[in-house]
């Protein structure tokens, strides 16, 4: 017999098993990222990716893993008007989340994704160089 629920839960819509610090750390990631894209007037922010966020059990903290695309080169001046911006931020998503307390939001460069393109750089490299010894012998 055809159950919907196992039918939603097969395609991965009916997961009820996560915590909650955990959904609302998903909502603010999405909320920031359309944030940032569409809402933001201040041009050092116009750059600014929402990478993952990660909210404590008591929903009072929220730690932001920002990244930049003109890379790091801007990092203290995107630092210094993300602090100045984090009250208006913090105002805009208590609209948002309906919650009975705003996260406090701590804004943290995420190094990550540059660290990423440095190893597939290595990794090209070395590809290069055993094509290139293939091909010699």
């Amino acid at each position: 017999m055809w159950n919907p629920k196992e039918t939603i839960e097969s395609v991965g819509l009916g997961k009820r098993d996560r915590k909650r610090s955990t959904r609302v750390a998903d909502v603010v990631q999405r909320e920031l990222s359309l944030f940032f894209l569409q809402k933001v007037r201040d041009q050092k922010l116009s750059d600014v990716s929402i990478s993952r966020v990660d909210v404590t059990d008591d929903l009072k903290n929220a730690q932001i893993y920002y990244t930049i695309s003109g890379g790091e080169k801007n990092h203290q001046q995107v630092s210094t008007a993300l602090k100045n911006a984090t009250g208006f931020v913090r105002s805009h998503l208590a609209k948002i989340l309906n919650l009975r307390y705003t996260p406090a939001l701590k804004f943290i460069y995420d190094a990550k994704a540059e660290k990423v393109s440095e190893i597939e750089a290595l990794l090209d490299e070395i590809a290069s160089e055993r094509s290139e010894v293939i091909d010699d012998s």
